[in-house]
C-alpha cells in the first residue's frame, strides 16, 4: 500500500486546498479533533508548567480549558479502550495489557487483550451519527483485520497495531505475531516506510491526507491523531536534540522545583501544597556519577525533542483547519494516555525491552538515533508529575492524573483552569451529545453492546453544571494489582503488596498525608466501594506481578 512521502503530501496539499477549501461540511455540527500523547509528563507542555518549548498546545490551552483533574488509567491500552468504549477497562477487553497479562487472567472476560466485539467504540457511534471518522497513529488495541481500526467504525485509518515502536521506522513487519511494528493503513499491511519516516511527522501527514482524501463529503468529522511521542525509546531528529543541548545539565531535582514553581505561577497549583517526595531508588542527582549525568542530561534533550516536534505537528493540524476555515467549528480535545514513564529500561523489569536495550548502540554521541533505545527514567518522569505521587504503571495521581485540554469557540468555561474531576471514560458520552446524537443504549445496529458508564461533560462545559460526577459516586481502578477508588476528594490507594492509604485529594493532591489512621470509617467505607466495583467489572488480581516499575 503507496503511502505519500511527506514532500509528496505538501505539494498534494498545496494543489487541492484552493478546491477543498470550498467543499467542507455544511453540517452545523461541531468536528471533533482528539489529540492523545503518550506518556507525555503532567507538566511537560507550557502551559501546565514546562520549559519544553510548546506554543501550539499553549495557545489552544490558554484558549480553551485546562483540565487539571482529568485521569486516565495507569497505562496506555487500557486508557484507549477507556476513550474509545466510554466504560471501564476491564469491561472493554483491557483488564490488563495484552503484552502483560497474568496467569490466572487469561482466557476471561475483560482480559482479551483487544477492545471487544460488544463494545460500540466511539468511531462507530460517531459514524452511525453521520460523522466521517478519521485516525492516525497509535492503535494498540488489537493486531487481528477483525480488531483493526478499519473494522471499529473508522473510515480513514493509518495504525501503528502495537503499544510502541522504533520512531524512525526500524523494525518494520507484516506479522504482528511475530514481533516488529506492523502499520496499516485503511485495513491493509504495510510493507515499507518512506525513506524519511519519523513517528510524529509521520502520524500527522497521514491525518492531512485523510482530510483531503474526505473534503467536500458534507459531514462534519471525528478525527483521533494518537502520537507515539514521547513514549520510549527516546528518539528525535538531530536538529530537534541539538536545540535542547545543555539545558537539563542541572539534572531532575531543579526541574522538578521549577516546575513546581511555574505551577504555582501560572494559577495551576497552590504554593502552600506540599509535592510528593520522589521515589529514587539509585538516589538523586547528586548521587550520580559525571557519566550518569551527561547520560541523563541527554536523555532529556531528546525528551524534550519529541515533545517540542509534536507541538509542531499539531500545529500543522490547527493550520490546516484554520486555513480551511474549520478551526472555529472544531472542538478539540488534548490528553495524554497516562503519566509520565518512570520505568528503567536496563533494570530489565520486562525482559523484552532489555533485550533492545542490550542490542542497541547506546553510546552517548549516539542517543536520540534510530539505532539506540533507551528510556528517560524516574528522575525525570517525578519532575514532571509533580506535586504528584509516583507515574506511569500506579493508580497514585501521579500515574493518573494526566494533562488535559478541550478547546472550542462554543463553550462557556473558556479561557480557564478546572479542577473538576473526570476520567477518559466521559469523552465518549461527551463527543455523543455534542454530535446531537441519542444517547448511547445497549442497542446498536441490531447488536446488543455494553452500556457506557462515562459521564458527559456538557453540562458542565456549557456552565449549567458545577462539577461533572456527584460527590457519592464512586470510582475505581486496577491494574497489575494496584487499586484505587475515589469518591468526591477523598481517595484510597493500594499498591501492590501494601496497606490501603487514605486520602484528601483537595488539600494533598500530592498525596503526602496518609489518613487512613485518623479515618478508618472513612477508608472502610472507600475499600468497601472498591471491592463492589471489582465485582462490577469483573477485576482479577494477577497470580503474580507482571510488571512493577
Amino acid at each position: 500500500m503507496k503511502i505519500f512521502p511527506a514532500r509528496g503530501r505538501l505539494a498534494l496539499a498545496i494543489l487541492t486546498f484552493v478546491a477543498a477549501s470550498t467543499a467542507f461540511a455544511k453540517d452545523p455540527r461541531p468536528n471533533f479533533l482528539v489529540i492523545v500523547a503518550d506518556d507525555l509528563g503532567f507538566s511537560d507542555v507550557g502551559a501546565f508548567g514546562g520549559e519544553i518549548d510548546t506554543p501550539n498546545l499553549d495557545a489552544l490551552a490558554y484558549s480553551g480549558l485546562r483540565l487539571t483533574g482529568f485521569h486516565s488509567a495507569p497505562t496506555c491500552s487500557p486508557t484507549r479502550s477507556m476513550l474509545m468504549s466510554g466504560s471501564d477497562n476491564h469491561l472493554a477487553g483491557l483488564g490488563s495489557m495484552a503484552e502483560l497479562l497474568a496467569p490466572n487472567q487469561k482466557g476471561h472476560p475483560g482480559f482479551e487483550g483487544y477492545l471487544r466485539p460488544d463494545i460500540a467504540a466511539l468511531p462507530e457511534r460517531l459514524h452511525a451519527a453521520g460523522y466521517t471518522t478519521l485516525m492516525s497513529g497509535k492503535w494498540h488495541l488489537g493486531t487481528t483485520p477483525e480488531t483493526d481500526p478499519s473494522r471499529r467504525g473508522f473510515d480513514y485509518s493509518f495504525a501503528l497495531l502495537q503499544g510502541g515502536h522504533n520512531h524512525f521506522g526500524l523494525g518494520l513487519s507484516t506479522d504482528p505475531t511475530k514481533g516488529g511494528y506492523t502499520y496499516r493503513r485503511n485495513g491493509t499491511t504495510l510493507d515499507a516506510l518512506p525513506a524519511d519516516f519519523y513517528s510524529s511527522d509521520a502520524f500527522t501527514d497521514e491525518l492531512l491526507h485523510f482530510f483531503h482524501e474526505s473534503a467536500g463529503d458534507g459531514k462534519p468529522f471525528f478525527a483521533y491523531l494518537a502520537f507515539t511521542a514521547p513514549h520510549w525509546p527516546m528518539q528525535a531528529p538531530a536538529a530537534d536534540i541539538a536545540k535542547y543541548r545543555g539545558r537539563y545539565d542541572a539534572g531532575f531535582d531543579e526541574l522538578r522545583n521549577a516546575r513546581l514553581r511555574r505551577q504555582g505561577e501560572l494559577g495551576l497549583l497552590d504554593p502552600a501544597v506540599v509535592a510528593h517526595t520522589p521515589v529514587l531508588k539509585n538516589g538523586g542527582w547528586r548521587d550520580l556519577s559525571p557519566e550518569q549525568r551527561a547520560e541523563q542530561a541527554r536523555l532529556m534533550e531528546i525528551y524534550a525533542a519529541m515533545v517540542d516536534r509534536l507541538d509542531r505537528n499539531v500545529g500543522r493540524v490547527v493550520d490546516y483547519l484554520k486555513r480551511t476555515n474549520q478551526f472555529d467549528n472544531t472542538l478539540i480535545l488534548f490528553t495524554s494516555d497516562n503519566g509520565a514513564e518512570g520505568v528503567d529500561l536496563r533494570a530489565g523489569t520486562i525482559p523484552r525491552m532489555r533485550q533492545l536495550v542490550d542490542a542497541a548502540d547506546n553510546r552517548l554521541d549516539n542517543l536520540g538515533s534510530a539505532t539506540s533505545y533507551l528510556g528517560y527514567g524516574p528522575g525525570w518522569a517525578q519532575a514532571a508529575t509533580a506535586p504528584s505521587w509516583l507515574y506511569k504503571a500506579y493508580t497514585t495521581e501521579g500515574g493518573t492524573r494526566v494533562p488535559a485540554f478541550v478547546e472550542y469557540a462554543g463553550l462557556k468555561r473558556q479561557h480557564a483552569i478546572s479542577n473538576t474531576f473526570g476520567t477518559v471514560a466521559d469523552v465518549l458520552p461527551t463527543l455523543i451529545e455534542l454530535a446531537g446524537a441519542p444517547p448511547p443504549t445497549t442497542a446498536f445496529e441490531g447488536r446488543t453492546v455494553q452500556a457506557v458508564r462515562g459521564t458527559s461533560w456538557v453540562p458542565y462545559l456549557v456552565g449549567n453544571a458545577e462539577r461533572v460526577h456527584p460527590p457519592t459516586e464512586a470510582v475505581g481502578w486496577e491494574l497489575f494489582g494496584a487499586r484505587a477508588v475515589r469518591t468526591g476528594d477523598w481517595k484510597a490507594v493500594h499498591l501492590f503488596d501494601g496497606d490501603w492509604q487514605l486520602f484528601d485529594i483537595a488539600r494533598d493532591p500530592g498525596e503526602t498525608r496518609d489518613l487512613s489512621a485518623t479515618e478508618p470509617k472513612r477508608l472502610g467505607r472507600l475499600v468497601q466501594e472498591w471491592d463492589h466495583y471489582a465485582k462490577d467489572v469483573g477485576v482479577i488480581l494477577p497470580s503474580e506481578a507482571p510488571y512493577r516499575p
